[in-house]
């Protein structure tokens, strides 16, 4: 049972409660004191004839205002809100008194070390850490924190260590040990100092296409203009633009991105530019938009092509007078911040359908990069697979797997739609399938084309020329979709207009189950 008391401050108006606790004989469990002009109680569940005897007696206590019964203690919400956030944590985060000993561990970390959470309270964290000497830094009673590579289970990891210090009430500060928490990538070091020299080691490639592509990326990242990025889903677009903004002058200050393909014209216009107060209700609130709150820094817009005109109007004139205004309001905003756009293949082709700018096309193009799709650099299917694995690996808490001939060849054969993203997502749960440490091809879970029986055993004399036309039609369609599911992409691939290929797929229904999937 749980009691909340309200009262104005007196001193010694705590005694006068527990002297009734004791009088009645009720073993006290908790207590707490808020200054704000709260006593909570915590105490065994009584009879009503008791309770109700106890009420009264506390609220006769001079500067008591109200005694009410309440479901949980402050400390006790606290702990569950602290308890909750630490396990969703998806980094692994330990806390350690002063002698290096356990005191609160996450489940991501508990999974890293391989033991269950409660063994692992009270235990020596160093049993576990190789590569640094935590001991002689907690005797150091350290005022910095720190990076450091550490092995932990035969697998690297980078690991932060903040020092704990306590402030006293008369400003005294005593040491009261560490919080580490671990990531598997090494860029994560600027948490303890220097500028990124290194903002593009994470685009792994061993293609000569795409390496000219981040060599080209290095050089536009050292300038103010807007910045393009164009490629097929699941390349890198994103990761590629904060390669260039943590590579720019500007890579202290905020990288903010806005979906431009997510978001209703006029939830995009509101995000990007803000509003002002009682512009979109009567009692809406003054909003700042995504490119002040990114003064100073990097704004990337992605899927721009999916952009209404009249926000691209909008757009174009800040591009070109670094001003806008609020939706709502007439004064004029001025900020500066950098502009960086990605889009699909052929944003151009949007221009000639009338559904794009020219002139912002043009705005936009004056930096321009195009990431190729992993299909046309085969190579990069692997080093970036045997990359995911680790990732996975350390991510699962489990032994290092190995890429098997057979595996590395399906990866290399398969047409990968998805790109990047897709292979991610598919080693991530190859990995967490996977019984052995061996991963084989048949471990490699590939989404297959549904095809109908070969075309070509069909019975002509049952069906006319144009049917059989159709059947073979229909048939290489279904088999190429899944590897080419932009219309554009297999307009290219079969060289016929894109307009041909979508109306085609329309007539045979291919693509409709995946539309509605997605919806």
């Amino acid at each position: 049972m749980r009691l909340e008391i309200t009262c104005d401050d007196r001193l010694g108006i705590c005694l006068d409660v527990l002297q009734i606790l004791r009088d009645q004989e009720i073993d006290l469990r908790g207590i707490e004191i808020d200054p704000r002009g709260k006593i909570y109680l915590n105490f065994p569940e009584l009879a009503f004839e008791d309770f109700s005897h106890l009420m009264p007696q506390i609220r006769r206590i001079p500067n008591v205002i109200d005694v009410k019964t309440i479901p949980y203690m402050p400390f006790e919400r606290e702990h569950f809100e602290f308890d909750l956030l630490l396990s969703t944590l998806p980094d692994p985060v330990i806390s350690i008194d002063i002698k290096g000993r356990i005191d609160i561990i996450n489940d991501a970390a508990a999974q890293l070390l391989g033991a269950p959470k409660d063994s692992l309270n009270s235990e020596y964290l160093s049993q576990f850490i190789t590569g640094f000497g935590l001991a002689r830094w907690l005797d150091k009673q350290p005022k910095e924190p720190v990076f450091e590579a550490v092995v932990i289970n035969n697998a690297e990891y980078y690991a932060q260590i903040l020092p704990i210090w306590v402030t006293g009430e008369d400003q005294s500060r005593s040491f009261a040990g560490a919080v580490l928490t671990c990531k598997t990538e090494p860029n994560v070091a600027k948490w303890q100092n220097n500028k990124n020299d290194s903002a593009f080691e994470r685009l792994l490639t061993d293609n000569a296409g795409f390496k000219k592509v981040i060599k080209e990326a290095q050089r536009m990242a050292e300038l103010d203009a807007p910045l393009l990025i164009e490629g097929e889903t699941g390349v890198g677009k994103e990761l590629l633009a904060k390669a260039c903004h943590q590579a720019s002058v500007r890579a202290d200050k905020p990288f903010l991105a806005i979906n431009c393909a997510a978001l209703p014209d006029n939830v995009a216009e509101s995000e990007l530019f803000g509003h002002g107060a009682g512009s979109l209700s009567e009692h809406s609130a003054k909003k700042t938009g995504v490119l002040e709150q990114a003064a100073g820094g990097t704004v990337l817009l992605d899927s721009v092509g999916e952009m209404s005109i009249n926000l691209q109007a909008k757009l174009l004139r800040f591009l070109e007078h670094g001003v806008f205004r609020r939706i709502g309001e007439e004064q004029e905003v001025s900020v500066d911040v950098r502009v960086i756009c990605t889009a699909q293949n052929h944003l151009y082709e949007l221009v000639e359908s009338g559904a794009f700018r020219e002139d912002l096309y043009y705005r936009l193009n004056v930096l321009a990069l195009n990431v190729p799709p992993l299909r046309e650099r085969k190579a990069d299917a692997v080093l970036l697979a045997e990359h995911f694995i680790s990732q996975a690996c350390k991510s699962l808490g489990r032994s290092l797997v190995k890429l098997s001939r057979s595996a590395k060849d399906r990866i290399k054969g398969y047409q990968w739609p998805g790109n990047v993203r897709q292979l991610e997502n598919t080693i991530f749960r190859s990995v967490s399938m996977l019984d052995g440490d061996v991963l084989e091809a048949n471990d490699v879970k590939l989404p297959e084309a549904q095809v109908d029986d070969d075309p070509l055993a069909i019975e002509i004399e049952d069906i006319s020329l144009d049917e059989a036309v159709r059947r073979f039609e229909s048939t290489v369609l279904k088999r190429l979709y899944p590897s080419f599911p932009s219309t554009r992409q297999l307009a290219r691939r079969l060289g016929l207009s894109h307009t041909a290929v979508a109306n085609k797929l329309r007539d045979y229904g291919i693509g409709k189950q995946r539309k509605k999937s997605q919806s």
